[in-house]
């Protein structure tokens, strides 16, 4: 069991995956409030809350406007009060080589939907969470932490949030409010296949290799013992965390370790 109880918790991209397994995992003895664009998906999650110990607050929303943002958590903050944790989970991939992406608007689509939905989230919501001296959570990527080809699009929204994380913590050093970074690596949900790929459409298929795959379950209880030591960021996996530290030595080997991550039927160009 969690020890965040007694908590008022947004968590968006809660309609499926990481996000849906993470607001059950949270929703004993807490009150929750999930976001997403599909209002019909976030009440089936809702029922596994209620179910599960917690109150839920379904509010549709796309993340990738300002507007949206900035009135869902004036909903939220209205109906509960306060504000403890703040989860910014929502993101989409996109996998594509950079020199054949037809619109590199895709770029600007991926960065609103990765980056902008959190700065434009944590920006409103940040009194509520400094009265509470609560914890801003956000669900990067290992991709956030090293390059991965075919991934230009997802690399630069990823680096970008964990560079915004990184500067929000020190600016709120001493306020009381945590900043928690979370870098998963592959997990098993569908937000490869429901990615981009280069003409800006649904993908339908992963281009990583799925082999070792983490669970969504694992990826959930990883999550939430970081947030309860309100750990400064999680690189998750062994592996990724070893990378990580050898990249200064042999930055070489990791990049043909990034490489070779690709999936060979749908990764493309591997043999280049």
């Amino acid at each position: 069991m969690s020890g965040i109880r007694n908590k008022v918790i947004l968590v968006t991209g809660a309609s499926e995956g990481i996000g849906a397994a993470l607001a059950i995992r949270l929703a004993p003895g807490n009150k929750l409030v999930l976001v997403a664009r599909r209002l019909d998906k976030l009440r089936e999650v809702a029922l596994q809350v209620e179910d599960a110990g917690g109150k839920a607050l379904c509010i549709a929303c796309d993340v990738s406007e300002q507007d949206q943002c900035e009135r869902m958590v004036d909903q939220a903050v209205q109906a509960y009060g306060r504000m403890d944790v703040v989860i910014n989970n929502a993101g989409v991939s996109m996998h594509a080589w950079f020199e054949d992406i037809e619109d590199l608007g895709t770029f600007e689509r991926l960065f609103r939907i990765n980056v902008m939905s959190m700065i434009w989230i944590t920006k409103r919501i940040l009194p509520a969470i400094k009265e509470s001296k609560g914890l801003i959570v956000g669900v990067s990527s290992l991709a956030g932490k090293t390059g991965v080809p075919a991934r230009t699009t997802y690399c630069t929204s990823k680096f970008a949030m964990s560079g915004f994380m990184e500067a929000l913590r020190i600016e709120l050093m001493g306020t009381g409010v945590d900043v928690c970074a979370i870098f998963p690596g592959v997990v098993d949900t569908e937000i490869r296949r429901n990615g981009l790929n280069a003409k800006g459409q649904k993908a339908n298929v992963s281009g990583l290799s799925e082999t070792g795959a983490m669970s969504v379950e694992q990826c959930v209880e990883e999550m939430v013992a970081a947030m309860e030591s309100r750990k400064r960021e999680w690189v998750m996996t062994a592996q990724g965390r070893l990378g990580l530290k050898l990249k200064p030595f042999i930055p070489q080997v990791i990049d043909n370790m990034a490489r070779k991550a690709l999936d060979k039927e749908h990764g493309g160009k591997q043999s280049e």
